[in-house]
């Protein structure tokens, strides 16, 4: 579908810079309305994850996927889920392996291009209620994740999920990546590593021998974590592979059900192949909305009431394709 010529969204004259836009609104909103009921969902491989739930005995879901080393407790996925369940949504968040408070049993954690566990999430929903309307919705890695799935299952999706949306979705991962090396964005570099070093040093406690931690202090560039770290746990030959492989605009071709892609323009960290226009006006069900403004998962304000941005659009999205 076209470019959506422009966007409604405005920022709040205080976020006068792209990260002041992503860490303002990480550091400041709190949504404690928000009540979850927790399922563990064993996979087929004998590892888990973990859902929270909203149940409002509806036939309408929405399934909520976090960016890296988030989880379901992340302002933008309370805020995502109050606005629906308020509309009287079912919302399932569920967490990636290692991402709800314990870690996972097998080697392998989760990374941007696995699409496995979310096809079980989303099969586990429907054994458990005959839901009629199923959308997905995914910021940053969880965007990317939601869209790879969505395009590479596109012959055998299930036919309740009617739409996708992601926000901030790093769908080319490669000169993304490396956007985290600039000076500016040592602040995001910093955090990823610092809170995934933690979780490798876990792994190789309990699988000795399945990395080599010494790696962990030769770190110079974020594709040398890829290397040493995410693509032989995840099963991936190199940074290279994994970013081949996880990249979800090398499946969003065959998407045959509505899609919002939203990128901010002024993201510190997604680089400009992450606003594939050409790609997007050439497909007839993929939308791509580029604001102005909005930061890396930011969107502060802008909304009504409670809600935010992001979330008035992803509501005013869902009600124009069902």
């Amino acid at each position: 579908m076209p470019t959506l010529p422009s966007s409604t969204y405005q920022k709040p004259w205080y976020l006068f810079n792209p990260h002041l836009e992503t860490i303002y609104p990480a550091l400041t909103r709190r949504i404690r309305d928000v009540r979850y009921r927790r399922e563990r969902l064993w996979l087929q491989d004998g590892d888990f994850v973990d859902l929270d739930w909203v149940d409002n005995d509806s036939q309408k879901l929405i399934v909520l996927t976090h960016g890296l080393e988030g989880n379901t407790d992340r302002h933008y996925i309370k805020g995502m889920a109050r606005r629906f369940s308020r509309q009287g949504w079912d919302v399932l968040g569920w967490n990636c392996r290692s991402c709800s408070g314990e870690i996972n049993l097998k080697s392998r954690l989760y990374n941007h291009g696995e699409i496995g566990d979310i096809g079980e999430v989303v099969g586990h929903a429907l054994q458990q209620k005959d839901y009629q309307h199923i959308v997905l919705i995914g910021f940053s890695m969880g965007g990317n994740i939601s869209l790879k799935y969505t395009g590479a299952n596109a012959e055998n999706l299930p036919s309740p999920v009617k739409g996708v949306i992601a926000f901030s979705a790093p769908v080319d991962l490669g000169e993304s990546a490396q956007l985290l090396d600039l000076p500016d964005n040592r602040f995001y570099k910093n955090r990823f590593l610092r809170m995934l070093r933690e979780k490798i040093t876990q792994k190789e406690a309990q699988f000795p021998g399945l990395v080599d931690l010494s790696k962990l202090d030769q770190i110079e560039k974020w594709k040398d974590f890829d290397n040493f770290f995410s693509a032989p746990i995840s099963g991936y030959k190199d940074a290279d592979d994994f970013y081949q492989q996880g990249s979800a605009i090398n499946y969003m071709g065959p998407i045959r059900i509505p899609c919002l892609l939203v990128n901010a323009l002024n993201d510190p960290i997604l680089s400009p192949k992450c606003f594939p226009k050409a790609f997007c006006d050439d497909h007839p069900r993929i939308f791509l909305e580029t604001p102005k403004y909005g930061g890396h998962v930011g969107f502060s304000g802008g909304g009504e009431g409670v809600f935010n941005w992001a979330e008035q659009r992803a509501w005013q999205f869902v009600q124009s394709i069902l």
